[in-house]
């Protein structure tokens, strides 16, 4: 799973990068127009790992993990012409969602591109940036399909209308500053624009960057699109929070008042939008967490494991993280009838705790 950090200039989305990332990479408060990105895996927080963890004092407890791609800022309003930059494009369209730091925080040494801070604007600013590039590839592709289309057989014919019927209803809602991400479409719909990797079709998280004095009373912020979320992180604090031991990050926070760190929330809620889910797996050798999306069959979610599961599934024995917590282990909640056999087709649900039987 990867998420691209997108954002104007002066937005601190590096800084929220180092706050997300545990990480240190160098900020500036000036564009300094490099394209290669700052890369890093980051842990999905789960308490649940760590009270399993107690309980099977496993060898090893893994996290299920995002990478956060932090790519050079985007420079709306037609500052940079042209469009974004190919090598930029590149990295946002192969992330699976995009993470929009948009500035809040007020710092004179800081200066904001435009002038001043105004978060309708760049958000505003951003957006059309992402629209422009998808019209772009909408257009290049309708002025192909419009060539082609007379010359070919009735059967390819269809299915190419349809193509284009589907390119001219986006490209509709684009021009009124409708993301594709908002238009309703069918799961055929969906499969035939999946190649284009459009970027206003990713999930969009939207973090305010606050600053320490808008702690208490963050700047509100409507984003009612679908597909997408806001959460405010102080980025400043929220990395040097990242780079303190337990200790001292839980005092920095009790003198500000912080109850529990942003950079979680963010972290969850870019797992969130993806459509994600964790199954977890617990014994003596391990404790994990597993990655998969929401309707996974089990038979599907075994193959996650190894694809050996997936081909000789028999069943998975599954129990409710809450029940077998409830239960105190394993084999109590099995005398309490929590623990159940589940057929390929079972849905697999967030925090089951399963254990798959195969034979190859």
């Amino acid at each position: 799973m990867k998420i691209a950090i997108i954002g104007l200039a002066n937005s601190g989305k590096t800084t929220v990068f180092n706050a997300l990332t545990r990480g240190t990479a160098e900020t500036t408060a000036y564009s300094s127009g490099q394209l290669e990105p700052n890369l890093a895996m980051v842990k999905v927080p789960d308490a649940r790992l760590e009270v399993l963890a107690q309980m099977f004092k496993p060898k090893k407890t893994t996290y299920a993990d995002v990478q956060y791609v932090d790519v050079a800022g985007i420079s709306g309003g037609g500052r940079q012409g042209g469009g974004l930059p190919p090598a930029l494009l590149n990295y946002i369209g192969s992330a699976d969602a995009l993470l929009h730091v948009v500035r809040a925080f007020e710092d004179a040494g800081v200066p904001h591109p435009d002038g001043s801070v105004d978060l309708a604007r760049d958000i505003q600013a951003v957006d059309l940036e992402l629209a422009f590039s998808d019209l772009a590839i909408i257009e290049r592709r309708l002025t192909r399909l419009n060539a082609e289309i007379p010359k070919m057989s009735a059967k390819d014919k269809d299915q190419r209308i349809a193509e284009r019927d589907l390119l001219v209803r986006l490209q509709a809602a684009l021009e009124v500053e409708m993301p594709i991400r908002s238009v309703t479409m069918s799961d055929e719909e969906e499969r035939t624009i999946r190649g284009y990797q459009f970027l206003t079709a990713k999930p969009l998280l939207l973090v305010t960057n606050i600053g320490e004095g808008q702690l208490a009373a963050p700047p509100p912020v409507t984003y009612a699109h679908a597909g997408s979320a806001v959460v405010p992180l102080a980025g400043k604090i929220e990395a040097e929070l990242a780079q303190l031991d337990d200790a001292d990050a839980q005092s920095f926070m009790d003198d500000l008042g912080i109850a529990r760190p942003a950079r979680d929330l963010v972290i969850q809620r870019s797992y969130d939008l993806l459509g994600l889910i964790s199954f977890l797996t617990a014994g003596p050798d391990e404790v994990r967490a597993w990655t998969i999306r929401r309707g996974t069959p089990a038979v599907e979610a075994a193959g996650t494991i190894h694809s050996d599961i997936q081909r000789g599934f028999i069943r998975a024995e599954i129990v409710a993280y809450d029940d077998l917590i409830r239960a105190g282990g394993m084999t109590e909640a099995k005398k309490q009838g929590t623990v159940r056999m589940e057929g390929k087709t079972y849905i697999v649900q967030d925090g089951d705790i399963c254990h798959f039987l195969f034979n190859v």
